[in-house]
């Protein structure tokens, strides 16, 4: 049973299903699921030694729960900065935790690398959630990861990556 569950993780991470309907013609989509389906590829990726990108959290894009700018050297983050104000400001009756310093109901992140981010919906994927990411189709690197492990509609994750840029 492990051989066939790692086999078919093998499988999943190389598997890229439905074309997305962006207009950026470089993009596919790739839905992990019971039985994902293929239709379009990327290129395999791998991360690169040092790059930054921003990261966006968050599935409306109009209103995102976060954005940040990250540099990334040797698998790891070596810094990243919340860009922008915060999206909601603290109201002192508030019954929930509004964050440290944000205003936003919630908490900061730990801004992964994009290797993490991959990894982290291959996890999900194997445990049986809901995960569908994006790849540029130029070098394969993720531009969009949505996870949904409740199945519930409004608890998927989602994480945009924009302004990629290696070196």
């Amino acid at each position: 049973m492990r051989f066939e569950r790692a086999l078919c993780a093998f499988a999943l991470v190389g598997v890229v299903a439905g074309c997305t309907s962006s207009s950026d013609p470089k993009i596919v989509e790739s839905t992990t699921s019971a039985a994902p389906a293929v239709a379009g590829s990327a290129p395999a990726w791998t991360e690169p030694g040092s790059y930054s990108y921003k990261l966006t959290r968050g599935c409306d894009a109009a209103k995102p729960l976060g954005i940040y700018q990250a540099t990334v050297q040797g698998g790891k983050v070596t810094g990243s900065t919340r860009v922008g104000d915060a999206t909601a400001a603290p109201d002192p009756s508030a019954a929930v935790d509004l964050g440290p310093v944000t205003g936003d109901e919630g908490e900061e992140i730990e801004v992964p690398t994009l290797g993490e981010l991959v990894a982290m919906a291959q996890t999900s994927a194997d445990d049986g959630g809901q995960v569908s990411t994006e790849y540029d189709t130029a070098d394969g690197h993720p531009v969009k990861v949505t996870i949904n492990v409740s199945g519930e509609a409004d608890a998927a994750e989602c994480w945009g990556i924009s302004d990629y840029k290696v070196g």
